[in-house]
């Protein structure tokens, strides 16, 4: 049920700023960073992984559910993958 969609290259730059993000934490423990600073640069990627997240559904809801072209199989099967995805990711 893949597609592509318009913003990938925006969704890459994310994708890329969040593993710089994640580069920052891992500096930070290997320096012995105070914790302060280490709780924000993990809150800030977490931020930046929920918003990711956010527009990743977004993207899945308006292509993969609410299209009115789908058939409602397509749709109920959209709706499914998304449903799991949630369950999985409020863990």
């Amino acid at each position: 049920m893949g597609h592509l969609g318009k913003g990938n290259d925006e969704l890459l730059k994310r994708v890329r700023r969040i593993a710089g993000q994640v580069k920052a934490i891992e500096k930070a423990l290997a320096a012995d960073t105070d914790c302060s600073t280490t709780l924000h640069l993990v809150a800030a990627t977490r931020g930046a992984m929920n918003g990711l997240m956010d527009e990743i559904i977004e993207e899945h809801v308006r292509a993969h559910v609410a299209d009115p072209d789908l058939s409602p199989e397509d749709r109920s099967a959209g709706a499914e993958e998304l449903i799991a995805v949630i369950r999985r990711y409020a863990k």
